[in-house]
C-alpha cells in the first residue's frame, strides 16, 4: 500500500538542495537549483510518464497540493480512466475560461525566470517573446497551431537565425509545461526535433568569436594601460592578468579579496558556470589591488560613479578603442591567454582550462574532482604576468621603479 503524506511544512521549508522530494502517491515537492519549489504529479499514462504541474509553493501550500493530487489519482481510477491533464484542464476552464498564451506565458515566466541568474538574460526572455509571438497573445493557450508558430518564425529564420532560434526554443519550453499543467494536449506547435525542424532550414550560420590579440602584442597593450593609470585602466589590467569576464572583475568587491593570501575568491551567483571560482593573484595582480585598498571608497573594488555598483563596460571599451590598431574586445584577452598557454608554455590544458572557469573532463570526473589545481594554477597565472607584464618591468627598472 502506498504511503501517502510523508512531508510536513517543517520539512518543506527546510528542503533547499535541489532534487524531488516524494509526498507520496506521486506528488512530489521540486526544488531548483536557484531554490524555487513547486509542485508536481507523476503518473504513467500511454506507456510515458506525464508531469502535471500543480502550482509553486508557497503559493500552493501543502494542504492545496494533496487536494490537487487527489483529484488526479480519482481521474486515474475512473472507469474508463482520465487523464489528469485533460481534467485539470477542464476546470480551469470552467473556473476561469481558456487561458491565452500571454496570461499562460506571463505565469509561468514569473516562476522560472528566477533561476536565471543574470537580470539581463531574464529581460532577453520577455523581450522576445513580446516583439515576436504578439500575433499569438489573445490565442487559447490549448489552441494554437503549428502554423501560428511556423508565421512567427518565418519571416526571421534567415535574417535573424540567432534571435529566431531562441524564439523557437522558448515557445518549445512554454508549450511544454502547458502540457505539463494540463492544458494542452497532442504535439508541442513549436517542437524542433522532429517537428519544426523538417520544415524549416537547418544550417547553422557561421558563428563570430570574440577578436583576440595576438599574445607577441599583448606586453605593448600591458605597457599602455600602465602608462594611463585611470581605474578603468587597471580594471582592465585585472581582467587581462587573471584571465577572467570583464563582468566577474567590473563587479568585484572587496570582501572576495585576501591580499595576504593572494586570492580572489568570486561567489557562485556571479560566475557563469555557477559556481565559486578562486583566483591565485600574481604579484602585478596583488599590486594594483593592494594600492586600490589603500584608497578604497565603498565595496567596490573598481566602483562606478554612484558608489552603489561597479565600473561600466562602457568605460571599459571605450578605453579598448585607443589601446590598439586591431579591433579588441575584454572577452577576446581570454583567447590570448589560451592561445598563449598552448603554444608557449607546458602547462597541462586542464590546468589552462580551470583557470578560465570552463568544466573539464565529463560529468563523472568532475565529480570525483575535489580540487581546484590552485597552486598549479598560481604558477601558470605568475608566468602569464612576467609574460603581459614584462615590458612594464622594464620601464620601471629603467626609472628606478
Amino acid at each position: 500500500m502506498r504511503t501517502l503524506h510523508k512531508l510536513t511544512n517543517r520539512t518543506i521549508e527546510t528542503r533547499n538542495a535541489p532534487g524531488r522530494y516524494s509526498d507520496g502517491g506521486g506528488l512530489y515537492l521540486v526544488v531548483s537549483k536557484r531554490g524555487s519549489k513547486n509542485w508536481c504529479f507523476m503518473y504513467r499514462w500511454d506507456n510515458k510518464r506525464p508531469e502535471l504541474g500543480l502550482g509553486g509553493y508557497p503559493s500552493v501550500s501543502l494542504a492545496d497540493a494533496r487536494k490537487r493530487a487527489e483529484i488526479a489519482r480519482k481521474a486515474l481510477n475512473n472507469i474508463p480512466k482520465q487523464d489528469p491533464r485533460s481534467v485539470f484542464r477542464s476546470l480551469r476552464q470552467i473556473s476561469e475560461g481558456p487561458i491565452t498564451f500571454a496570461a499562460f506565458t506571463e505565469r509561468l515566466l514569473d516562476r522560472i525566470l528566477v533561476d536565471f541568474k543574470n537580470a539581463k538574460h531574464r529581460q532577453q526572455w520577455r523581450n522576445s517573446l513580446r516583439t515576436y509571438a504578439a500575433s499569438i497573445n489573445d490565442r487559447s493557450i490549448a489552441e494554437i497551431e503549428t502554423k501560428e508558430i511556423l508565421d512567427i518564425l518565418n519571416p526571421i529564420w534567415n535574417t535573424k537565425r540567432e534571435t529566431a532560434r531562441r524564439v523557437q526554443g522558448r515557445l518549445e519550453r512554454i508549450f511544454d509545461a502547458a502540457k505539463a499543467e494540463g492544458l494542452r494536449s497532442g504535439e508541442n506547435p513549436a517542437r524542433w526535433k522532429g517537428h519544426l525542424d523538417t520544415t524549416l532550414p537547418n544550417n547553422r550560420p557561421n558563428r563570430k568569436h570574440h577578436k583576440a590579440l595576438r599574445y607577441e602584442l599583448l606586453p605593448d597593450v600591458m605597457m599602455s594601460l600602465h602608462e594611463r593609470r585611470s581605474l578603468s585602466a587597471q580594471c582592465l589590467e585585472v581582467i587581462i592578468l587573471t584571465a577572467t569576464r570583464s563582468s566577474e572583475a567590473r563587479n568585484a568587491k572587496w570582501d572576495e579579496i585576501d591580499l595576504d593570501k593572494a586570492i580572489w575568491t568570486i561567489p557562485p551567483e556571479r560566475m557563469k558556470m555557477g559556481r565559486q571560482h578562486r583566483i591565485p593573484l600574481s604579484t602585478r595582480a596583488v599590486q594594483i589591488l593592494q594600492d586600490l585598498a589603500d584608497t578604497r571608497i565603498g565595496d567596490f573594488v573598481f566602483p562606478g560613479q554612484s558608489l552603489t555598483k561597479g565600473i561600466s563596460e562602457t568605460s571599459i571599451r571605450k578605453l579598448l578603442l585607443g589601446l590598439s590598431d586591431e579591433a579588441l574586445t575584454t572577452h577576446g584577452f581570454r583567447s590570448t591567454f589560451r592561445d598563449w598557454v598552448f603554444e608557449q608554455t607546458d602547462f597541462p590544458r586542464e590546468v589552462a582550462e580551470i583557470a578560465l572557469s570552463h568544466n573539464v573532463g565529463d560529468a563523472t570526473e568532475r565529480a570525483y574532482r575535489r580540487g581546484d589545481a590552485l597552486e598549479k594554477r598560481r604558477a601558470l597565472m605568475q608566468a602569464w604576468a612576467d609574460y603581459s607584464e614584462k615590458d612594464v618591468c622594464d620601464f620601471g627598472v629603467a626609472h628606478g621603479g
